[in-house]
C-alpha cells in the first residue's frame, strides 16, 4: 500500500478544489490523489491552525509547515497572520500541489522538496506539523526531535496527534529535550506545544 509520505508515480491524477473559511479569510485548495485528506481538509489539521491563531503568543516571524501535504496549515496562517512561511514534504506531488495553492491565492512562500530537514539548513521561529504517524513512531520521534533542533531560540513546534495514535507517548518520549504542553483537545485530536529544554 501507498502512503502519503511516498511517491507514486504511476498513480491517476483526479484535481479537486477544497474550501476553508476562517473569520474573515476564505481558501481554494487544489488537492488530489496521494495526499493526505485528499477529499476533505483534516479536522486535526483545521484544529491545529485554529488553536496556534487563538492561543500562541508568536504572530509573526519565520514559520515551517513540515509535511505540509497541499499546503492547507501554512496557506491558513499565512492569510491570518501573514507570517513568513516555508513548506517542505518528501511527496512530490505534495510539493507541486503547494506551489499551485501559493500561487492561486497569490500568496508569496518557498516550498521545498525534502526527505525530513535533508534540503533545510536554516532555523525558524515555529515549525508546526500534522506529522506522518504512519511512518512509525521511531521515524516520527527523530522528526520531532530533528524539528526541536532547527527552533530558534524561545522557538516553538506544534503539532496534532491523536490521543489514540499514542499522543501521551509521543510527549514522554521526548520529555528530556522539551517542555510540553497539551493546548488543546478535541475530538481525540491532541493540540502539543514543544519547546526544547
Amino acid at each position: 500500500m501507498n502512503h502519503y509520505f511516498t511517491n507514486n508515480e504511476n498513480l491517476k491524477s483526479e484535481i479537486r478544489y477544497l474550501d476553508y473559511k476562517y473569520q474573515d479569510i476564505s481558501l481554494t485548495l487544489a488537492s488530489d490523489n496521494g495526499v493526505f485528506a485528499k477529499d476533505k481538509i483534516d479536522y486535526g489539521s483545521k484544529l491545529l491552525v485554529e488553536t496556534f491563531v487563538q492561543k500562541s503568543n508568536i504572530k509573526m516571524g519565520d514559520f515551517l509547515d513540515l509535511g505540509c501535504g497541499y499546503g492547507f496549515i501554512g496557506l491558513a496562517l499565512k492569510k491570518i497572520l501573514d507570517i513568513n512561511i516555508t513548506f517542505s514534504d518528501i511527496n512530490k506531488r505534495a510539493v507541486h500541489l503547494t506551489k499551485m495553492n501559493v500561487k492561486n491565492n497569490k500568496l508569496d512562500a518557498k516550498v521545498i522538496l525534502s526527505d525530513g530537514f535533508k534540503e533545510i539548513k536554516e532555523n525558524f521561529d515555529v515549525i508546526i506539523s500534522n506529522p506522518p504517524i504512519r511512518v512509525g513512531k521511531k521515524i516520527l520521534l527523530d522528526l520531532l526531535t530533528e524539528s526541536l533542533k532547527h527552533l530558534k531560540e524561545n522557538g516553538e513546534l506544534w503539532c496534532v496527534i491523536r490521543k489514540d495514535q499514542g499522543a501521551k507517548s509521543i510527549i514522554n518520549s521526548l520529555a528530556n529535550i522539551s517542555n510540553s504542553e497539551i493546548i488543546e483537545k478535541s475530538k481525540g485530536f491532541y493540540i502539543i506545544k514543544l519547546i526544547k529544554k
